[in-house]
């Protein structure tokens, strides 16, 4: 009896030194990502420096991104089309400056009807090791496309095992721009399939992002993540918690869905020195990640 009330004793103070080794926002389930084109005047290796400089531990990657060529000269290439070589000298950067290895998510890309075309999307994704994609599934504005469209999509994901997450460029040009769109697109299919929540894009949009966020509980796969200095298609980005996008409002809410998975800081302003601006929102978020878990 004693033995037992020992060991009991010592399982419950492994699990409490577990839990108090992780971080606020990991007892939650999220990562806190740098997506690749928040430095996309950089070169990724630059973006990689940049992220590890501000002690952030993942990395999201775009759908093309700036390589260095043999002249060392800036040109933008295709994620899916980079050589090994390319890979493998972004893995090693990754490696070299302690950022995860495997990229949290990649896009914007757009898979569409053409089912070799978009093979070659989760092709690419495959070798990076990335099980996300942050998709606009191509429908050319047509409804009557989505159905075909999406059919192609649930295919290669399943195949794959690879989640594809639905992204919303500001409308209402763009197709995905309203949530109710992201919900027609993915009703009744597997659950691979889901929403890259932007919500600076939900705010340009006129739409109010916390009821965004409710309308896709339990779709949201992944987020760029943004705070605006005010409503419309004029709107720039802010450190976190200084603008007017609810920043708290929308992490409470994440939390109130047991949402888990990456939340990746897409920075689209102050392009040449943002470092500063997305330091203080990470500072900002590991702040209120703390009070969410200790209300």
């Amino acid at each position: 009896m004693k033995t037992s009330l020992l060991l009991t004793a010592a399982l419950s103070l492994v699990a409490w030194a577990t839990a108090a080794a992780e971080t606020p926002a990991e007892q939650l389930g999220w990562k806190l990502a740098i997506h690749s084109y928040t430095f996309q005047k950089f070169s990724i290796f630059d973006a990689i420096d940049k992220t590890a400089a501000m002690g952030v531990k993942y990395m999201s990657i775009s759908g093309s991104v700036n390589l260095v060529g043999a002249d060392g000269k800036i040109a933008r290439s295709s994620t899916v089309a980079m050589s090994d070589a390319d890979a493998a000298a972004i893995g090693a950067r990754l490696k070299e400056k302690g950022v995860s290895p495997v990229f949290v998510n990649m896009g914007v890309v757009h898979p569409g009807l053409d089912e070799a075309a978009s093979r070659k999307i989760f092709d690419g994704a495959k070798r990076l090791g990335i099980d996300v994609l942050v998709a606009e599934p191509e429908v050319h504005n047509k409804m009557e496309e989505l159905v075909p469209v999406m059919d192609v999509v649930e295919k290669l994901a399943k195949e794959y095992g690879i989640k594809v997450a639905i992204h919303n460029h500001p409308g209402p040009g763009n197709f995905y721009w309203n949530p109710d769109t992201v919900l027609m697109a993915v009703k009744g299919r597997s659950p691979l399939l889901g929403a890259c929540a932007d919500v600076g894009h939900w705010v340009r949009s006129g739409l109010d992002p916390v009821e965004c966020l409710k309308k896709l509980e339990d779709r949201v796969i992944a987020l760029h993540f943004k705070d605006l200095n005010e409503p419309g298609p004029k709107a720039h980005d802010v450190p976190w918690g200084t603008g007017i996008s609810n920043a708290k409002g929308m992490l409470a809410e994440l939390k109130r869905q047991h949402f888990k998975g990456a939340i990746c800081v897409e920075y689209e302003y102050n392009w040449d020195n943002s470092v500063p601006d997305i330091a203080e929102s990470a500072k900002w978020f590991n702040a209120t990640c703390a009070e969410l878990v200790h209300p």
